[in-house]
């Protein structure tokens, strides 16, 4: 890996003929990538489950204000644990910087935080995370399934879910409706 090719802080958008169930027409954000693999969590793909669900579930007394908060599938690792992006930065447990603004976070104390409305002002939880091995990600975009663009704060936090992948290949200047998910020879 180069340091031209650390995706971290970029958003992968899958391309049209990317079938992968897990991935297709997501928009995965990279939390972490270097010479070991990547990491990232999937942010257009919403669950049945709300903050609300998840926090009784910890025994954390929540109100139905945090039943508004949707719970996103993050990926198809560790489905069962959950993974808080968030901004702005805070002092947590267990959290990991991905850039000056958003962090990723792993313990408890920002979900009783966000209980009582003292979490951070923009959130998104996930359960799981999208995973990839040594220059695994690399070839993949080499072979075409994915697009990077830089990440932006309102596609991640603020647009509908289901605008994500459009508005993210938006940034390219790219519209997925014109690109077939075929490939084809001349």
């Amino acid at each position: 890996m180069t340091a031209s090719s650390n995706f971290t802080n970029q958003f992968l958008i899958a391309m049209p003929g990317l079938e992968d169930p897990n991935f297709f027409h997501s928009v995965t954000y990279i939390c972490e990538h270097n010479e070991q693999g990547a990491m990232g969590i999937v942010i257009n793909q919403p669950t049945d489950l709300t903050l609300k669900t998840v926090l009784e579930h910890m025994d954390i007394e929540a109100d139905d204000k945090a039943a508004e908060i949707p719970v996103f599938h993050g990926g198809p690792v560790q489905t069962d644990r959950g993974f808080v992006l968030h901004s702005p930065a805070g002092t947590w447990s267990s959290s990991m910087q991905v850039s000056e603004g958003v962090q990723v976070t792993t313990s408890r104390d920002i979900l009783e935080a966000m209980a009582r409305h003292e979490g951070p002002e923009d959130v998104l939880v996930a359960l799981g995370y999208a995973g990839w091995g040594a220059g695994q990600l690399e070839q993949e975009i080499a072979d075409n399934a994915w697009l990077t663009t830089p990440a932006d704060l309102d596609i991640l936090f603020r647009l509908p879910p289901d605008q994500r992948w459009q508005a993210a290949a938006a940034r390219l200047g790219v519209d997925l409706s014109l690109i077939s998910g075929d490939a084809g020879h001349a």
